[in-house]
């Protein structure tokens, strides 16, 4: 959107984009919790205003698929093979690392404050339980492999997407350095309109974001009106305990890391804090995913040819948020049925969220068909009826506030990890971090 717009709007247009956010996420909270005493109003005001948040969430969802597509065989094609299997490597030790230490956080803190501890739920016949089709392994690896690329494209498979784009992006790599003149062409030829799309993408993410504060403000509003009240009761300490566990991962971790490698935690959530906030308030990783890739670029000078890698990687398999979300949930599951996790369900959890993490998608809820994931890994089985199905149910009454929480960390530890893998490959612009 340029600069300097005139008109009734342009004091909109020409006014910060962020402060802008930030105000509709300050209304948006207002208003639902005035909504949230009442009850009357608040069936009313979703259905009025929700198409006007589903339209900004739609809007980001619909260029997901082409800004991953186009970003990844650009950064491929850009870089020689042997460099990304490097920065390959050291981006999925790093999320895989600290995905078991979020668990491991949010295990912790749920050991210290147990939420749940005395609730002693039983079960109850009206309430339903969920089945959860945990994959092996095995099956989770062949299918980020596609069949057929175009369903994977049609469908928005995230990880079929990535293999495919990236293995494309490494042909045209090899296809550019022909000895055949009129091949070598084309590949040029064929990677400046995958560059040209990309960049086109992100002229379109920019013009979306010109909608964010009243898709923000809508979507803020919702989500208070509904779970606002629910959240001030017996689960108000699993929201503290989780957000308090984010915080220390944030702080701890992240700003540990980055310390080490002499990149200042204050800069890189300045940089970093218009994703930051598009995650908390849309709850989708990948639906953040062109926002996250415009700022690693334009604040934290980060190459494209990196972040074009990492982070639609990361948006798909790093869920740390997500993994402290799991280590607590399961604990107050535990406790508020009378059944405290022992020492080797707790490590479990660990195993299980951590390797979870790498099939789940990056889309609002995600951390709750995990959850399902986590409890069968230790016996904790949902079935209609059951104390553990009614505690589920009280989770997923307050899902909505943790999620916002958690899809942020997880979009922060996504540019962290790559500005740390950019910083090793000695290609991050240091003059946005002074």
């Amino acid at each position: 959107m340029a600069e300097g717009k005139k008109g009734a709007l342009g004091w909109y247009f020409n006014s910060n984009l962020l402060t802008r956010i930030l105000i509709g996420l300050v209304l948006g909270a207002i208003v639902g919790i005035i909504l949230g005493f009442t009850p009357g109003a608040v069936k009313g005001y979703v259905s009025f205003v929700q198409p006007f948040g589903d339209l900004f969430v739609r809007l980001l969802k619909m260029i997901v698929v082409p800004v991953i597509l186009f970003s990844l065989i650009a950064g491929a094609a850009s870089i020689a093979p042997s460099r990304l299997g490097r920065v390959g490597v050291k981006i999925m030790v790093y999320y895989l690392f600290t995905s078991a230490l979020a668990v491991l956080i949010g295990l912790v803190f749920a050991n210290i404050f147990q939420p749940g501890a005395g609730f002693n739920i039983v079960g109850a016949a009206d309430i339903k339980g969920k089945e959860a089709v945990v994959q092996p392994l095995a099956t989770i690896l062949l299918n980020i492999i596609p069949t057929n690329p175009m369903e994977s494209l049609a469908k928005g498979d995230v990880l079929p997407i990535i293999f495919f784009a990236v293995v494309f992006g490494l042909g045209i790599s090899f296809v550019k350095d022909s000895k055949t003149p009129a091949i070598a062409k084309g590949a040029d030829m064929l990677f400046d309109v995958c560059n040209a799309a990309a960049e086109t993408m992100y002229k379109v993410v920019k013009g979306i974001m010109q909608y964010a504060p009243i898709g923000v403000f809508v979507l803020i509003s919702i989500v208070f009106a509904q779970q606002g009240p629910k959240a001030i009761g017996p689960l108000l300490i699993v929201t503290l305990t989780v957000y308090l566990g984010l915080l220390v991962h944030l702080v701890g971790v992240y700003g540990g890391f980055l310390a080490v490698y002499k990149l200042g935690l204050i800069k890189f959530l300045k940089g970093a804090n218009e994703a930051m906030v598009t995650a908390f308030v849309t709850r989708s990783s990948s639906g953040t995913l062109p926002i996250t890739l415009r700022v690693a670029e334009e604040k934290l000078g980060i190459p494209r040819a990196t972040s074009s890698f990492t982070l639609p990687l990361g948006a798909t398999i790093n869920m740390d948020g997500t993994a402290i979300y799991l280590g607590v949930c399961a604990m107050f599951i535990g406790y508020a049925i009378g059944r405290p996790l022992t020492f080797n369900q707790q490590l479990t959890v660990i195993i299980t969220a951590t390797l979870a993490s790498i099939g789940t998608a990056g889309v609002p809820g995600a951390g709750a068909i995990m959850l399902l994931m986590v409890l069968e890994s230790i016996g904790l089985k949902v079935e209609a009826g059951s104390a553990v199905a009614a505690a589920y149910a009280m989770i997923l009454g307050i899902d909505a506030l943790l999620d916002m929480g958690r899809t942020c960390l997880n979009v922060t530890g996504d540019l962290a990890g790559t500005a740390i893998v950019s910083k090793t490959e000695n290609e991050l612009d240091l003059a946005k971090w002074r």
